[in-house]
């Protein structure tokens, strides 16, 4: 893992500079960059100005492993009231949550029963809801839960990373359930016994299941999403989809918004479908620091950002 990145994702476990930062109006200001704001309100702003480019939209609010089952009803409830706000304002908009956020780490039990609730309110609204992939520990409880919540809400989604030695055969058992899945990279600190530490292997890792995926959208069994910034990567599976007669409808490109905005309008121009993830919420910092972790060059401009 390159020393930068290593860095970061070690920064983002220290609790002390998650209290620093979240208390310092100079590095919340840098943040700006990746997130419209703290308040679901900014984040409802945001997306009714991007959605005007023909661009979805999936809403997330930032915060993980919790430690008291209470406060995953909080979460619940939160978000069964931004559906609703969804639906108010008619956006084109999902919600994808992390499962930790809504108990998994204190009852399976009840994070499945949160998130059901929370699917059939999306059903309801005319949304989705997606459910995040956290670190390795959680893949196993995380594809139970999303095959319980899919097989009663067809459209519900699920996140996969392709960092994972294990995610091909992964993928594989979820094939049957006709999956909507957004392939991204993986952005957690992960021993080499689990995941490709070199980005090149992940990279192909990424495309060799894109490739995969888009065998199984030929013939309706798998919706894939590229959830990337790697403009050259997403090229190469667009001319791959392509040869495979895969048209730009049955597969969809999602970025995280403040990141490649020119690439997002362009793809979007060019007939992909294309979706946009806002972040909103007080809990940013270790989402945050994983953000920088992703492409290190990035600090140079939050520092911009803080000081210029």
């Amino acid at each position: 893992m390159p020393i930068g990145r290593s860095i970061l994702l070690a920064a983002a476990q220290s609790d002390a500079l998650n209290r620093f930062a979240t208390k310092s109006p100079v590095v919340k200001r840098a943040t700006r960059k990746f997130m419209p704001g703290e308040k679901p309100e900014d984040a409802l702003d945001a997306g009714a100005r991007i959605v005007a480019d023909g661009r979805g939209l999936i809403y997330t609010k930032l915060g993980e492993a919790l430690t008291r089952l209470e406060d995953a009803d909080a979460v619940r409830d939160h978000y069964l009231w931004f559906f609703d706000q969804i639906a108010a304002r008619r956006l084109p908009a999902h919600v994808s949550i992390k499962p930790t956020q809504l108990g998994l780490d204190q009852s399976e039990t009840k994070c499945t029963e949160h998130c059901l609730a929370l699917a059939a309110r999306a059903e309801a609204t005319g949304s989705a809801l997606w459910i995040d992939m956290e670190d390795h520990t959680y893949v196993d409880r995380t594809l139970a839960l999303y095959e319980t919540v899919k097989a009663r809400f067809p459209r519900s989604g699920l996140a996969m990373q392709t960092y994972l030695y294990r995610t091909p055969k992964d993928l594989e058992r979820l094939m049957p359930l006709q999956p909507i899945i957004r392939l991204v990279k993986g952005a957690y600190a992960e021993p080499e016994s689990v995941a490709y530490p070199r980005k090149a292997d992940t990279d192909q890792a990424f495309y060799d299941l894109a490739v995969t995926m888009l065998e199984g959208a030929r013939s309706g069994a798998c919706t894939p999403i590229l959830g990337t910034h790697d403009e050259a990567l997403v090229a190469r599976i667009a001319a791959k989809a392509e040869q495979m007669g895969v048209a730009k409808g049955k597969y969809e490109v999602h970025m995280l918004y403040g990141i490649k905005d020119a690439a997002q309008a362009r793809l979007r121009r060019e007939g992909h479908a294309v979706t946009t993830l806002i972040s909103y919420g007080d809990a940013w910092y270790r989402w945050y620091m994983r953000r920088l972790a992703e492409r290190p060059a990035n600090v140079l401009f939050v520092v911009k950002s803080m000081f210029g």
